[in-house]
């Protein structure tokens, strides 16, 4: 009986489906205000109704959807929203980082945010928005890779997840992304530096110019005119 081992259970249909609805919401292909049904996305992924109605409450459970009725859809954020949003990754990610670089003995660990980075400068150069938010996204998977608390790296994620899809609005601005190169550069020093502080710091910069430049790019007068700003 000793050498009995626990079995990895497969994941159920209605975890996949909040899984796939969940990076479809990061990705941005699905926008403000679209109606989500149940039958049409039981139809796309190939499932019975009954999953996609437990992934659907369970993403508006997490403030990622909201019920309109018979459907649901994405949010419309509200200045409120944005303020409370960052309020809450400004106690959490400054202090990840910080752990991250004070309990850092290796720098081959860093090697995953060198070459996203890397990938960001190339994208940017060749005005690639899309390859850009690639490699962003990467960086950030990456440094929350090396968090030890993963309870703290779900906290982390739910909440960038509330404006990460509005990366579609915000990084096809080349000013903007020459903000967020020269920002996670910074953050990649300090994190080599093995400086707690520092890697703070330069998170927390980051995410006050991202706070910034967001709630300008959410003024319907500025998206009227098509002007873009800053990463989630």
């Amino acid at each position: 009986m000793a050498s009995l081992k626990t079995l990895e259970r497969p994941r159920s249909l209605g975890d996949r489906a909040y899984h796939s609805l969940r990076e479809h919401l990061r990705s941005g292909s699905i926008v403000i205000g679209q109606p989500l049904q149940e039958e049409d996305l039981a139809a796309r992924l190939g499932v019975s109704r009954t999953p996609v109605r437990e992934a659907l409450t369970r993403l508006a459970s997490e403030g990622l959807l909201a019920s309109d009725g018979r459907s649901f859809v994405v949010p419309e954020l509200t200045e409120r929203d944005i303020e409370e949003i960052y309020e809450l990754r400004l106690m959490l990610e400054p202090e990840a980082l910080r752990r991250v670089a004070e309990g850092l003995t290796d720098l081959r660990t860093l090697k995953g945010l060198r070459r996203s980075l890397a990938a960001m400068r190339a994208a940017h150069l060749a005005d690639d928005a899309g390859a850009f938010m690639k490699g962003n996204y990467g960086y950030r998977a990456a440094w929350m890779e090396l968090v030890p608390n993963r309870k703290l790296v779900r906290a982390i994620e739910l909440y960038a997840d509330h404006v990460r899809f509005l990366r579609s609005l915000t990084l096809g601005d080349r000013k903007t992304r020459e903000v967020v190169v020269k920002g996670l550069k910074r953050l990649l020093e300090s994190l080599a530096a093995a400086d707690g502080a520092a890697a703070a710091a330069a998170m927390r910069t980051h995410l006050l110019e991202a706070k910034r430049i967001l709630g300008r790019a959410l003024k319907p007068e500025r998206r009227s005119d098509g002007e873009h700003g800053a990463p989630g």
